[in-house]
Parts: structure tokens; C-alpha cells; sequence
């Protein structure tokens, strides 16, 4: 199959790049770090007046509908910002609430922006601590008050919590298996816009950075290195949009292998050609390194996800 983007999809994406471009995100980033919420807050609603939230969301709930290509679009930028904010949860809520009786109340809101909602899976709970409510999909699908105990992550920006006790809500299981597959998707589409970041800035490096008289990037292992994460990049991008057209689990999963894989592999190979100096908290590059790994297990870790595509 061979699968283009729209022009309208393609404006889409690049008005949402520009826009996180100018918003200083590496600032945004430190500041959820300290659990200083108010920077990221604001571009929470900035990314929801851009539609973003809207396309998790049905029409009847003043929504632009449910929309997993443009999805991916924006979270693929989302990820390429390194924007922090539980933004896959609240889309998943979106999708966990669709049809129950519930969504009337929450999915205007989360249209719109004003709600900012995360979601678990019987562990840990993101950005527990900004969220308004923390909904639960095990053992039982439940809503809980925001807060809990605060874990520790290998992404300081990803704050995880385990989440306090719940009130049962009444959602069926397939509205369960619909909020799971969004955000294994959409994680996947975080983790390529991550692995996308993280190659152009250690291109951009290997051009500059020299030893022995010559830039790093003449050398040829490094050629082969970049080219080899520019590959695995490459093939996870068809995997994660034709799961998007599909939406079937089995394809989702193949993409958040391929996705998680490969923004993994940028990472490493980001941090070996920068050396050491790529961890340090001084480089922006360290916000997207620390990234990459929980990215790749969040919502399905590789081996989870190849059983999945097994039984498909």
C-alpha cells in the first residue's frame, strides 16, 4: 500500500510545528520538571486551540471527530517538542468515555482543553499530580482524584504516580481495549517524533563537532551509524500511519514496536556521537534522550507488543 498524507494533513503538521517551535518548549520542560505546571499549562490550551484534543473527540461532543491519522500527525510533533503533560492519557479518556455515560460531562471539556485528565493500566499514573481526575483501567475501570505517591522516573518530565483509590465507573470492555489501542498508538507516534528530533540535532552535531582536522560526520562508521537510525526511523513511520488508518491492535502494536525501537536506537546513537556531554542537564538534547526508553515501554513494552502482532 502505498500511503501520501493529504495537503490538508501535511498544513495540518507543519502549522502545529511552527507553533511549538516558537513556544520554547526545552523552558516548558524544566519547569514540569520542578512540578512548576503554569508553562505547561498554557501550552496545553495552545495545543488544544490548535484542534488537537478535538480529534480524539466525536462531533456530538464538539469534536472534529475521531480522527487517528491527523492524531498521530499531531503527536508525532508533540513528541519531536518533547511537550510534557499527560497528552496521550487525555486522548485515551477520550476514547474510554465515548458512548458511556460520562461523556457528556468530560468530553467537551477535554475538546476544548480545559480538562486535563490522565490515565493507568494498574500501574503507574502520569502527571497524576496536574490532572483534574486519574482514571483507571485495572483491575477495575474506575476514576480517582488527582495526586497519589510520586515514583521515580528515568524522564524526570514523565512524573509518575501510583494512584490513589477509585469510585467504579460503569465502561464496557471494549471502550477499555479502544483507550488502550490510542495510546499505544499515540505513545508510538510520540516515541518517532522523539527518535526524529534526536537525529537531526546529532546530524547537526556531527557536522560541527571535529577531530583530526575533519567534522565527525566525514568519517564513515559515523555515516553508517546515522544511516542505519535514519532506516529504522524510516520503517517505523509507514507501520505507525497504516496503523492509523487501520486501527486494528495487531498493527498498532507492530508500530509501537517499530516506533519505540527505533527512537531508541536514535537515542543511543545520539548520546555515543555527542559523548558524554549529551546527558548533561545544561544540553536540551538530554530532555529528549530520557525519553526515549520509557517511551518505547510505556503502553506495551516491545515484548508485550510482538506477542500482540503474534495473535493478530
Amino acid at each position: 500500500m502505498r500511503f501520501l498524507l493529504t495537503e490538508e494533513q501535511q498544513d495540518f503538521a507543519r502549522s502545529l510545528r511552527a507553533m511549538l517551535s516558537a513556544a520554547e518548549v526545552p523552558a516548558v520542560v524544566r519547569a514540569w520538571e520542578r512540578g512548576d505546571h503554569s508553562p505547561g499549562r498554557a501550552l496545553w490550551q495552545r495545543v488544544a486551540e490548535a484542534g488537537v484534543f478535538a480529534l480524539a473527540v466525536p462531533q456530538e461532543h464538539e469534536g472534529a471527530g475521531v480522527l487517528p491519522v491527523e492524531l498521530a500527525l499531531a503527536f508525532l510533533e508533540l513528541g519531536r517538542h518533547a511537550a510534557p503533560g499527560p497528552y496521550v492519557e487525555t486522548a485515551a479518556v477520550a476514547a474510554l468515555l465515548n458512548g458511556t455515560p460520562l461523556a457528556k460531562e468530560w468530553l467537551p471539556r477535554i475538546a476544548a482543553g480545559e480538562a486535563v485528565v490522565t490515565l493507568s493500566d494498574g500501574g503507574y499514573a502520569l502527571d497524576a499530580d496536574a490532572a483534574e481526575a486519574v482514571f483507571l483501567l485495572a483491575p477495575a475501570v474506575a476514576v480517582a482524584p488527582s495526586g497519589g505517591e510520586l515514583r521515580v522516573s528515568a524522564d524526570t518530565a514523565r512524573r509518575l504516580y501510583r494512584p490513589l483509590a477509585g469510585e467504579s465507573i460503569a465502561v464496557g470492555a471494549e471502550r477499555v481495549a479502544a483507550a488502550r489501542d490510542l495510546a499505544r498508538l499515540l505513545t508510538a507516534a510520540q516515541a518517532l517524533g522523539v527518535g526524529e528530533a534526536l537525529l537531526a540535532e546529532t546530524v547537526s552535531y556531527a557536522k560541527q563537532r571535529t577531530q583530526f582536522g575533519s567534522p565527525i560526520g566525514a568519517f564513515q562508521a559515523v555515516k553508517h551509524r546515522l544511516a542505519d537510525t535514519l532506516v529504522g526511523l524510516e520503517f517505523a513511520r509507514p507501520l505507525l500511519f497504516g496503523a492509523a488508518l487501520s486501527m486494528r491492535p495487531g498493527d498498532i502494536a507492530a508500530a509501537k514496536v517499530g516506533a519505540g525501537e527505533a527512537a531508541y536506537a536514535a537515542a543511543r546513537a545520539a548520546l555515543q556521537l555527542h559523548g558524554a556531554v549529551g546527558y548533561t542537564q545544561e544540553l536540551d538534547l538530554s530532555l529528549w534522550l530520557r525519553k526515549a526508553r520509557p517511551l518505547r515501554d510505556a503502553w506495551g513494552a516491545p515484548g508485550v507488543c510482538r506477542g500482540r502482532v503474534m495473535e493478530d
